[in-house]
């Protein structure tokens, strides 16, 4: 069991360092997605394939799983993150001289799923105690601000040049790789152990046992699977979403629509910051019932005013929901399984879940269902899951509290 991180400085010269290199990664991921869709759209793919896309980029989040928290942890955080941007790089370029997009996002795909686990377990190695909540809070602000300016710069620099928009991606990644070089060489969590095949995949699901096995971090897993399964099917649904209810075609509109649920989350991450601590963790859970009540309301809209300011508000939700759930199962993570393996096993729940409910989007719109009662249904569906998880959580409370009285 690795040991408590004292209580460090937020804004260390190696945080900002990570940030940087989040925020440059993560403004590459988003403008990259929205410059293949505008790629296959002009291509004429079909409309129920684009959510494969992104299906293909989640299959390597689950496939890496066993494997990529272990490598968090068993070497230099920083340096994983360094070669992982490499990954990226290399996918980015092959897009660029015309390569297989699937093919080559799902190399992005690899870089991504190395990458997460390595940049939040290194929160904990550089902040701890109460700044580990604001680390988190600070972490997903530079994350949601790149996916602001990284969506909108994707879909403008699509309506200009297709190459243009993919050769910025692979720019930008590489100057990601550069900024992983000024991250401290931190002493790795967890080195010395061998790297038998078999043993990485029982210690992964040793780990997903220990975790599930944990009434609070079980919480944690399902509450963020839920939430980012949820906001990447958003982000197919309001593609789709705009050429049908606000009559647009362009690829910028979508973008800025994205834009405005990053712009509600970086709020929603702060709030979270100041307001919710670990002890108070609890208190996000109505924020995630009224995120489903959103997308219903935007579904039914028909003019782009009214749904920024929906969106805005479902991202101030979306933020106050995830980011202490992210800090609650760090901070469990580190107790017992390591932060690499802790973000390892939430990446597996989250991916599964995304690719469950991207599955299913994609059926129905392949089915006929139309664009707008796709998303009434997800919103009320993903209402009624969290309000299950809420009611769960009570009841899981109440039995608590009547076995302490019981025991007395």
């Amino acid at each position: 069991m690795q040991e408590s991180t004292p209580n460090l400085p937020l804004m260390s010269r190696g945080m900002k360092a990570v940030l940087a290199s989040q925020f440059l990664s993560a403004f590459a991921d988003n403008a990259l997605l929205f410059a293949i869709l505008a790629q296959l759209k002009a291509e004429f793919y079909p409309e129920w394939s684009h959510p494969i896309l992104q299906m293909v980029f989640v299959f390597t989040y689950i496939v890496l799983a066993p494997f990529v928290g272990q490598i968090a942890d068993r070497f230099s955080k920083g340096r994983v993150m360094l070669f992982s941007n490499i990954f990226k790089f290399i996918g980015a370029l092959g897009i660029c001289f015309g390569l297989n997009p699937f093919l080559c996002y799902g190399l992005v795909g690899i870089g991504a799923a190395s990458y997460s686990p390595a940049k939040y377990g290194i929160l904990g190695e550089l902040t701890g105690g109460d700044n580990l909540v604001k680390a988190n809070g600070v972490m997903e602000a530079s994350t949601i601000a790149a996916i602001l300016v990284g969506s909108v710069v994707g879909g403008m620099l699509s309506d200009i040049n297709l190459l243009l928009a993919l050769g910025t991606c692979a720019i930008l990644y590489a100057l990601a790789v550069i900024a992983n070089f000024f991250i401290p060489h931190l002493v790795a969590a967890r080195p010395g152990k061998g790297w038998n095949l078999k043993l990485l995949v029982t210690d992964f699901f040793q780990a997903c046992r220990i975790l599930w096995a944990n009434q609070e971090s079980r919480f944690s897993l399902v509450g963020t699977s839920l939430f980012w399964g949820a906001g990447v099917t958003l982000r197919f649904l309001l593609v789709a979403w705009v050429p049908v209810a606000l009559g647009l075609q362009d690829n910028t509109t979508p973008t800025i629509l994205n834009a405005m649920v990053a712009v509600g989350i970086v709020a929603g991450a702060g709030l979270a910051a100041k307001f919710i601590t670990l002890k108070t963790v609890y208190r996000c859970i109505p924020a995630g019932v009224i995120i489903g009540v959103m997308v219903v309301l935007l579904s039914l809209q028909t003019n782009i005013i009214p749904s920024y300011f929906i969106l805005i508000v479902l991202g101030v939700f979306g933020g106050l929901f995830v980011v202490p759930l992210n800090a609650l199962l760090q901070e469990k993570g580190k107790e017992t399984v390591g932060a690499g393996n802790a973000i390892a096993v939430q990446n597996l729940g989250e991916n599964s879940a995304m690719l469950i409910m991207l599955g299913l989007y994609s059926l129905a719109i392949k089915g006929g269902l139309s664009v707008v009662n796709a998303g009434i249904g997800f919103g009320a569906v993903f209402t009624i899951a969290i309000a299950g998880l809420w009611i769960w959580d009570r009841a899981r409370k109440n039995d608590v509290k009547g076995g302490l009285r019981n025991d007395r």
